[in-house]
């Protein structure tokens, strides 16, 4: 497993056959193929590009795979490249003792998804705050609103065209 520290595997189809018994990647495989976009394996960690209408799916089944644990997410704003926002869960599993990326690029003209809560209600802050500085809504969310900014605040502040000084 040393060595794997130090690969690095680039792509779906090189990232399947470097690791073809991964649970994660084995499970994602079995239950909807066509959910998995592409795959990166480095620094020792897996990222799967889930489809973005795919997200709670491959959440529950990476869960029942055994990766037991949601650690966080957070988003990253790619403006003015499309598809403009990155969405990158990070889960853990105990058994394994392994932590897998769960990444969704989403669109800026519908920025949605649906939400992971009803598989880890863990995740209820970490969208919240996404939402509130990303603007990016999570469908099914049970309490989606602003959690930093006030809620009059006009605009989502970590987005890459927000104003400096705010609007004025």
């Amino acid at each position: 497993m040393a060595d794997a520290q130090t690969t690095t595997l680039i792509g779906r189809a090189s990232v399947l056959e470097g690791f073809p018994e991964h649970p994660a990647i084995k499970a994602i495989l079995a239950w909807n193929p066509d959910a998995l976009l592409d795959a990166r394996f480095d620094f020792g960690e897996l990222t799967l590009t889930i489809a973005p209408d795919d997200i709670r799916a491959a959440a529950a089944t990476v869960q029942a795979a055994g990766y037991n644990f949601f650690e966080d997410m957070t988003a990253v704003d790619w403006y003015p490249l499309a598809p403009r926002f990155q969405l990158s869960y990070h889960i853990l599993s105990h058994s394994y003792k392994e932590r897998i990326r769960l990444r969704v690029m989403v669109d800026e003209t519908d920025p949605s998804v649906e939400s992971i809560t009803p598989v880890w209600q863990g995740a209820n802050y970490y969208e919240r705050e996404v939402f509130d500085l990303f603007g990016v809504r999570f469908e099914g969310h049970s309490n989606l609103r602003r959690i930093l900014m006030p809620d009059d605040w006009q605009g989502h502040p970590l987005r890459k065209d927000y104003p400096v000084e705010g609007y004025r």
